[in-house]
């Protein structure tokens, strides 16, 4: 039976892994679903001075403390920069990384980098308005659950220079149903074109960028059909 860890995107938590886990240990497997500092049912922790090392000691102490080994990490979105950074610190209790319509950076490269300039203008406008200039605001679906994405982590540049880590199993999955009008249509597009360059494991779901929440099932199958 498999291990996984599930680490969500940037305005939830391990709530929103509730659908896939049930169908993940409805099959014999265990799921773990962290939330990270200032999400979810964390949120009391919320502050300006939260950063990356906080989301990656949030994961890699949960692993360590666990004694998990060969686990299947696995991000959303936001969750894939943590398990890229994750993976780097603790290689050697990993069997694999799946990147869920997630981001994938490489040595140097912070989520504002892969984003682009658009994204943090509108980002940065959105933390001024209504964050206190630290935040922005959650948004739908299951808007009353989610929380403000924090936005000092996604300004800082992630090392990605662990050779044991680069010889990781890695899978994209694309999800490929997303309006014209996305904003996040071309940045995905364009990760999975650089993940499929790179020679990593490939595959689409025609979901949405959120289909954890709306079309859980879909995730889990997917998964399940990853494990060794």
């Amino acid at each position: 039976m498999a291990t996984f860890v599930l680490v969500h995107g940037g305005t939830d938590g391990g709530w929103a892994w509730q659908g896939v886990a049930q169908i993940l240990q409805s099959a014999g497997h265990t799921v773990y679903r962290p939330t990270l500092t200032g999400s979810g049912e964390r949120i009391h922790l919320a502050s300006p001075t939260v950063d990356l090392a906080t989301h990656l000691a949030d994961i890699v102490n949960m692993i360590r403390y666990e004694n998990l080994t060969d686990i299947i990490l696995a991000g959303l979105s936001y969750g894939g920069y943590v398990i890229t950074g994750v993976a780097e610190q603790i290689p050697e209790r990993i069997g694999q990384l799946v990147f869920l319509d997630a981001l994938t950076p490489e040595d140097g490269e912070s989520l504002n980098d892969i984003m682009g300039s658009d994204y943090m203008a509108w980002a940065e406008e959105q933390a001024q308005v209504s964050g206190e200039g630290w935040r922005i605001p959650p948004f739908p679906p299951d808007a009353d659950r989610r929380t403000a994405m924090l936005i000092k982590p996604g300004s800082q540049p992630l090392a990605v220079n662990n050779p044991v880590a680069a010889r990781l199993p890695r899978t994209f999955v694309h999800f490929t149903a997303k309006a014209d009008d996305d904003p996040l249509k071309p940045i995905m597009e364009w990760l999975a074109d650089r993940a499929k360059a790179k020679g990593w494991g490939y595959q689409e779901l025609a979901v949405s960028h959120y289909p954890i929440l709306t079309q859980p099932e879909k995730v889990a199958y997917l998964l399940l059909r990853l494990i060794p």
